[in-house]
């Protein structure tokens, strides 16, 4: 399926919901603080959901909390976008429930996340939400040089700013973009988009590059992946060293499976986990 995605009009009231782990407070304090510098008084409201400083183990409250927190957010007409707090791991344990649980609020509102928000991204684009957009989150504040990811979120969220985007988009063509490991996750779940004619953004962090070299295979091996139009890679980050040398690079690794299963190798894109991290709307660049 493949749907046009079209750009924020005048955002202005932001939610905020941390579907994996805990977002500190002084991130909030951080984030609100940057919008009202970069906007003055036409800065977007941030509504942080109190879920979001919930501590439980890894989480960022237990499943039903942070499945409620989600659901209302989502329902609230009131609120023109959602933005994931921060990634981690557990946007898989409730993005079905809740977007079962999704109205027509929902699908109006833009969505904006990455690496683990990425099942839920996934899932939402799979059930034919329009606004739905790879791209900096609010946890994205403490890196080094992170305001300028946050004002990228930001810009884009608040008005469609289309310099927030990856310049390597093209108009008339359809894209997605997923951290590796999640997609390799996703696919086959109730999450996974249908990826036929859309370009596939790619990207990774704090992986050994064997396990990169399996998550391709599983990717490349997928039929509905091979339904792409091709893949394009994002900056690979932070890899561990293994023991012994594994002998190729994280692009050698993409050509490789891309030309086994017959998909395009379509060169870089410009994101990955870091302050320089662009803007990816899901669907088709007008």
């Amino acid at each position: 399926m493949t749907t046009k995605s079209d750009a924020p009009t005048a955002t202005r009231r932001i939610g905020i919901i941390a579907p994996g782990r805990r977002l500190e407070e002084e991130w909030a304090v951080k984030a609100t603080s940057l919008a009202r510098q970069t906007f003055g008084a036409s800065a977007p409201e941030l509504l942080f959901h109190p879920q979001c400083l919930e501590d439980y183990g890894h989480f960022a409250g237990p499943d039903e909390v942070r499945l409620e927190a989600l659901v209302e957010m989502a329902n609230d007409p009131a609120i023109d976008a959602i933005w994931i707090a921060r990634g981690g791991y557990g946007a898989c344990r409730i993005a079905e429930q809740a977007i079962d649980r999704f109205g027509l609020a929902a699908r109006k509102k833009t969505w904006l996340g990455y690496s683990d928000a990425g099942f839920l991204l996934g899932g939402l684009y799979a059930r034919g939400f329009r606004h739905v957009a790879h791209g900096p989150m609010v946890a994205d504040i403490t890196r080094i040089g992170g305001d300028k990811a946050l004002r990228c979120a930001l810009n884009w969220l608040n008005s469609g700013d289309p310099s927030a985007t990856d310049p390597a988009m093209q108009s008339g063509t359809a894209y997605l973009a997923f951290n590796l490991a999640i997609l390799s996750e996703m696919l086959g779940t109730p999450l996974e988009p249908d990826f036929t004619g859309h370009v596939l953004m790619i990207e990774e962090v704090s992986e050994h590059l064997y396990a990169i070299d399996r998550a391709l295979f599983h990717i490349t091996s997928s039929p509905n992946v091979r339904r792409a139009s091709g893949i394009m890679l994002g900056r690979v980050s932070d890899i561990p060293e293994n023991d012994i040398p594994f002998g190729e690079e994280a692009e050698d690794m993409v050509k490789y499976w891309c030309a086994r299963a017959g998909i395009p190798y379509l060169g870089r894109a410009d994101i990955g986990h870091d302050p320089d991290n662009r803007i990816v709307p899901f669907g088709l660049k007008l």
